[in-house]
């Protein structure tokens, strides 16, 4: 198997940082590499090293022949319409499969004459990924591809590199997403690139392994990697198939290894902290969502998934009491200390450092087994190290910042956890640590989350909200939930064909409208993070906070607007 890419003893520097030192490693045909590790460390600037797009400082990066590589980047250069960004839509493009079943994977009903200058940020990055993918090129790298997916999507696009010919190399925080894609993983760590065969699970034994025999990395870290080992081990009902790796070798890791969690344990610890009441939701509704009765005792792990626009993010507000109900009730239990991590993460006051922030909500938290931790050594176990100890909240890039709103949740000692999209922008390390954290936590926990490896991981049971606005218990987890729906990602072309051409046109109509409108609630939604990010900048200016806060209202109730239209749409679409 000739090799695409060869690497000789690259060295790379930013701001007198040594990134990469004395890398040398090489992309074969037809291998499909994961690239993982922690924010920071080197992987964008690995992946635009292997692109040419970057120069080694030292070293020489070698393609061989006149290799075609097609990269999706942290951004895009699109412009124009969106056929025009694509490249147009020839008839022979049209008469090929694999560009329809990216057309309809990625894009759906997008107004193709509608310029990309007034889309979402989502919506441009899945046109971008599209782009690249249509291209066909040897090489394949994606940085972060699955950014903007929603649980549907990702599974197309996992299924879709399965099936696609030659070598690609993928950045990505999805561990799901990478044991269902890759055959090779690359570690960016200590300013080199450690391999490893196979994809996640292959990685977290082979790196356990590695740990064991070094005595120079702490016990706790290789604890950590043993309790991942035993649960890619075991694996809750819900997975369908086990990672294949060497189970003798795996067994003599865990063997001593108990379950990550306790849950009878746990659930008696939780009837004695909460009690039996927690949060018990009858005929509640508020916009999209009608007559929702739903409830949640002590000690319940509970994942909540929907298409994009459901009201999942409603529902959560709901039960925060942050939003109140158009119609039923909501019964929260007297001793119920809730808080609710956002999807824009709880405002931090810009001037404060990273331990002051944590040193403002308690110096000393108690876990759930009655170990005391400290602020600091709670920042060292999520990433912070050092000088970014001392780091102020306006200088923390948006995966630190979200890192820090999380702790602060977690000192705060709550005993009723909703998460909104808790893993965006956490590296792999720092997931491990929150869901060590989650094991031993005796609480009742609500997730919404597009990472079916997170979700599978902290929680118990998935319910999903129905197109109608309520909600259901998927006993099968995220897999049932994916093959219920009821239009499945790339089934709008198939069924087309079986319709009346009248009935045809009114439905790509309606399926432009609808991704219309899916923009708008994009859109939306990027309008309410920068308000929020400038209400954290003016913390201590009234006068200014309060004309913001008003705009966040007219921006929240706008798109919650938008929100219940897209879902009369889909309804109507369905009947």
């Amino acid at each position: 198997m000739r090799n695409l890419v060869n690497l000789s003893r690259v060295s790379k520097e930013y701001a007198a940082r040594t990134i990469l030192e004395d890398v040398t490693l090489g992309i074969a045909d037809g291998e499909r590499i994961g690239i993982v590790g922690q924010n920071g460390n080197g992987k964008s600037t690995l992946l635009a090293l292997i692109a040419g797009s970057e120069q080694p400082d030292q070293g020489q990066v070698v393609h061989t022949g006149t290799l075609t590589i097609g990269r999706l980047g942290q951004g895009d250069d699109l412009d124009g319409t969106v056929e025009q960004a694509l490249g147009g839509f020839s008839h022979e493009w049209a008469a090929d499969a694999e560009f329809r079943d990216v057309l309809d994977g990625l894009l759906g009903g997008t107004d193709r004459t509608i310029r990309t200058e007034t889309l979402s940020g989502g919506e441009r990055r899945r046109i971008a990924l599209a782009k690249v993918l249509l291209t066909k090129p040897e090489l394949l790298l994606l940085d972060e591809p699955t950014n903007h997916l929603d649980v549907q999507g990702i599974s197309w696009l996992a299924a879709h590199l399965k099936r696609r010919k030659g070598a690609m190399a993928i950045i990505t925080h999805d561990r799901w997403f990478l044991d269902e894609v890759t055959t090779h993983t690359w570690e960016v760590a200590e300013r080199t690139v450690h391999q490893y065969e196979g994809g996640y699970a292959a990685y977290v034994l082979a790196r356990a392994e590695r740990e064991r025999q070094s005595a120079a990395l702490e016990a706790k870290r290789q604890q950590l990697l043993r309790k991942e080992l035993a649960w890619l081990r075991r694996g809750p009902p819900a997975r369908t198939s086990k990672p294949k790796f060497r189970i003798e070798a795996a067994n003599t890791l865990i063997e001593d290894e108990p379950e990550p969690r306790n849950t009878t344990e746990l659930l008696s610890f939780a009837r004695q902290r909460i009690g039996n009441t927690v949060l018990e939701a009858e005929d509640l509704s508020f916009r999209l969502l009608k007559h929702i009765t739903w409830r949640i005792g002590p000690g319940d792990r509970f994942a909540l998934v929907g298409v994009n626009g459901s009201g999942k993010t409603t529902l959560l507000a709901l039960l925060a009491g942050a939003l109140e109900p158009t119609g039923g009730k909501l019964k929260t239990g007297k001793t119920v200390k809730l808080a609710m991590l956002s999807q824009h993460s709880a405002e931090l006051a810009p001037d404060r450092n990273v331990l002051e922030s944590l040193a403002d909500v308690k110096q000393i938290s108690t876990l759930a087994d009655g170990t005391q931790i400290t602020a600091g050594k709670l920042a060292e176990r999520f990433g912070f190290r050092g000088e970014r100890l001392r780091t102020k909240v306006a200088d923390l890039s948006g995966g630190e910042r979200r890192r820090l709103a999380l702790m602060r949740l977690l000192m705060g000692e709550p005993n009723v956890l909703l998460l909104d999209e808790p893993t965006n922008d956490l590296d792999i390390d720092t997931l491990t640590a929150l869901e060590d954290l989650l094991d031993g936590w005796g609480g009742t926990l609500i997730v919404v989350s597009h990472d079916r490896y997170f979700i599978e991981r902290v929680t118990d049971n998935v319910y999903a909200l129905t197109p109608g606005g309520g909600i259901r218990h998927v006993p099968g987890g995220v897999d049932q939930y994916l093959s219920e729906l009821t239009a499945p990602v790339g089934a709008a072309s198939k069924a087309a064909k079986t319709r009346t051409p009248g009935a045809g046109g009114r439905e790509r109509a309606a399926r432009k409208e609808l991704a219309r409108l899916e923009r708008e609630v994009e859109k939306a939604a990027e309008r309410e993070a920068a308000l929020h990010e400038q209400m954290a900048a003016v913390s201590s200016d009234h006068e200014k906070l309060a004309e913001l806060t008003a705009e966040l209202n007219a921006a929240v109730a706008e798109r919650q607007e938008l929100e219940e239209r897209w879902l009369a749409g889909s309804e109507a679409l369905e009947a």
